[in-house]
């Protein structure tokens, strides 16, 4: 079965946008590795300033493929000469799943 892999990140206010705007621009290369599943940016709605980035995967070594790869060299900042972002979150924790059951909408095609 797959693997969830769910980066949660605190985000504060005036940070938000910022963060939603670099999830929006970002390169794509997690779409186009090996392994990748699905994605979702979530936006807390009230009473936390955490958002989840979950992420679905074939397998733990895809996973640790991505990470080692495309995921390390988009973090590593803006190519030669450029300036590093400042991190829009103030803290990230990493919680790791493997989905034992799953489920879709009945009569879906």
């Amino acid at each position: 079965m797959s693997v969830v892999k769910i980066n949660v990140l605190t985000v504060p206010a005036e940070q938000r946008e910022v963060l939603e705007q670099r999830f929006a621009s970002r390169a794509g290369a997690v779409e186009n590795s090996d392994g990748f599943e699905w994605f979702e940016l979530l936006r807390p709605l009230e009473g936390t300033d955490t958002y989840l980035v979950y992420t679905r995967w074939r397998s733990e070594e895809d996973f640790r493929a991505w990470m080692e790869g495309p995921m390390k060299a988009a973090h590593q900042g803006g190519g030669e000469g450029a300036p590093r972002q400042k991190p829009a979150a103030s803290g990230s924790t990493l919680w790791s799943f493997e989905v034992v059951q799953q489920a879709g909408p009945k009569g879906a095609a």
